[in-house]
């Protein structure tokens, strides 16, 4: 059942191959959990990204990424991620993201993703059903 909330959570364990020699998330697989989360928020939501490439002609491109990390994920962790959309246009949306473990933030993002043409590469608006399908958060 399509889900209309506007923050979507998403839980998934740290594997080795997540890691760096020490045990520590390679700070770059952050940006793999983000995607990860905005991808299982559409799913929630009733859209799946290749249904929209193929029917639609449309997939979302990363414009813009900013991370802020506050304290490391280790192997084995039970990570959360929290997204919510916190400003959009007819064209993008900007997703905050929230990576946990428990209580403890580790590393927040803010992902600006843009609809494309997928033949053309050219910016398309969003499909009115899918972006109210993306709520806007509350506090944003």
């Amino acid at each position: 059942m399509p889900s209309n909330d506007s923050t979507s959570h998403f839980h998934f364990r740290v594997y080795y191959e997540d890691t760096d020699h020490g045990g520590v998330v390679y700070h770059a697989n952050y940006l793999r959990f983000m995607e990860r989360a905005r991808t299982e928020m559409l799913r929630e939501r009733g859209y799946e990204l290749d249904v929209l490439e193929q029917e639609e002609g449309l997939i979302f491109a990363v414009r813009r990424a900013s991370l802020d990390f506050r304290a490391p994920a280790r192997f084995n962790d039970l990570l959360h991620v929290e997204t919510q959309v916190v400003s959009k246009t007819p064209v993008r949306m900007d997703f905050q993201h929230t990576v946990s473990v428990a209580d403890r933030v580790l590393c927040g993002g803010r992902i600006e993703v843009v609809c494309l043409d997928a033949a053309g590469f050219r910016p398309h608006v969003i499909p009115a059903a899918l972006s109210q399908a993306i709520p806007l958060s509350v506090s944003s």
